[in-house]
């Protein structure tokens, strides 16, 4: 196991009420709702995080950081891919994804 997917498993515990899933194939966690919040996108030991607003904004800020494609080719709106590189922030952007998914009602 690499330790970008150990620090993904570890989030979980940052995120108690987090369930572990799968999406496009991937491990993700999703809100108690059933919406997902934070993908590990082994491809690019990458981590991909649900985010609206300010948090997508400055997730975007990050060099490297882009809207996710899980195909290479079309965006998935509100989705954000984080590299590696900033793995020390991941557990605060699954906070942030969290409190977001967690109030979708739709």
């Amino acid at each position: 196991m690499t330790q970008a997917e150990q620090l993904f498993h570890q989030i979980a515990t940052v995120i108690p009420e987090a369930k572990a899933s799968k999406m496009f194939g991937a491990q993700c966690y999703k809100a108690p709702n059933g919406k997902a919040l934070a993908m590990y996108w082994p491809v690019d030991q990458a981590m991909v995080f649900k985010l609206q607003g300010e948090d997508q904004t400055d997730a975007l800020s990050l060099d490297g950081a882009h809207f996710f494609s899980p195909d290479g080719g079309r965006t998935m709106g509100g989705w954000v891919q984080l590299p590696f590189e900033y793995a020390e922030k991941w557990p605060v952007f699954a906070q942030k994804a969290y409190e977001y998914v967690k109030a979708i009602t739709k």
